[in-house]
């Protein structure tokens, strides 16, 4: 019998990992089609799935009449077809981005061994949503609700150069003219307080694909938030690490700032951002 068409023959007491190899072998086609930029001839198809293109063939018969895949009748290339839209219409109405953040979370504390925190943009601007210290954390005055200012916290960092869609990125503009104001009142030199300086700071937020502040917000206290889009590329949730300047790594490129945005670009892979 084909191999790529039987099922797989568990050994006992392994019977809950059982499946059907033949649809993890087929679904290799779907996953390259969903990654390609274009649709794709049959032997480029077969070649990034890694199988004949005869094997290929066979698998995506079946997928046209299930409606998962359609062939250009001019150009013989395939694309994804309706069904594809179907499933993950109805797979995007039901992603929580919170609820996602939070079941990994733990493992990401556990990784960094700092606390972790998540923000959405509420009313007023960033806004605390979870937060989760480790037993060793500093004590930090910060609150679940609390609203993060948009140029002294990471977080509101974050949301100033990512947040650039919508209603949320209009009523940014007011706040930050607020904060750059009361910056050149009260003379910060660790704050941006003219428009070249606070486009300087977007950008290197941009860059680096994080807010980032070392003592800037609370004395003593560094952190970092790393931006989550989802699949129309709107931020729709940010994810902050804070600690002691004496312990946290603020450098762009080390460990904390390399897990957070390895954290967020996942996360937002699986919310369907193609970024």
């Amino acid at each position: 019998m084909d191999s790529d068409s039987t099922a797989s023959n568990p050994k006992d007491g392994d019977k809950e990992r059982a499946g059907i190899q033949s649809v993890e072998v087929g679904f290799a086609l779907l996953d390259v089609l969903a990654q390609a930029p274009a649709p794709l001839m049959l032997r480029d198809l077969a070649a990034a799935a890694h199988m004949s293109a005869a094997k290929a063939h066979r698998y995506l018969v079946s997928f046209q009449r299930l409606g998962l895949v359609v062939q250009d009748s001019t150009s013989t290339r395939y694309e994804l077809g309706p069904a594809t839209l179907r499933l993950g219409l109805a797979t995007l109405s039901r992603l929580d981005a919170v609820k996602m953040a939070r079941e990994r979370l733990p493992a990401l504390i556990e990784a960094t061994g700092h606390t972790m925190a998540l923000a959405v943009w509420g009313n007023r601007g960033p806004t605390l949503v979870h937060w989760q210290e480790t037993p060793l954390a500093m004590p930090v005055s910060l609150r679940l609700g609390d609203v993060m200012p948009l140029l002294s916290s990471a977080t509101g960092r974050c949301f100033a150069a990512f947040n650039s869609h919508g209603g949320a990125a209009e009523k940014a503009g007011p706040m930050i003219e607020e904060e750059l104001a009361l910056a050149r009142k009260v003379g910060r030199s660790d704050l941006p307080s003219t428009p070249a300086q606070l486009q300087a700071m977007v950008k290197e937020t941009r860059q680096q694909g994080l807010g980032r502040v070392v003592n800037v917000l609370l004395p003593g206290i560094s952190g970092f938030c790393a931006p989550v889009f989802d699949a129309d590329g709107h931020l729709v949730l940010g994810v902050v690490a804070l600690g002691s300047s004496a312990t946290l790594d603020t450098a762009w490129n080390g460990p904390i700032a390399q897990s957070l945005r390895q954290f967020a670009r996942q996360l937002s892979a699986d919310l369907g951002w193609r970024g």
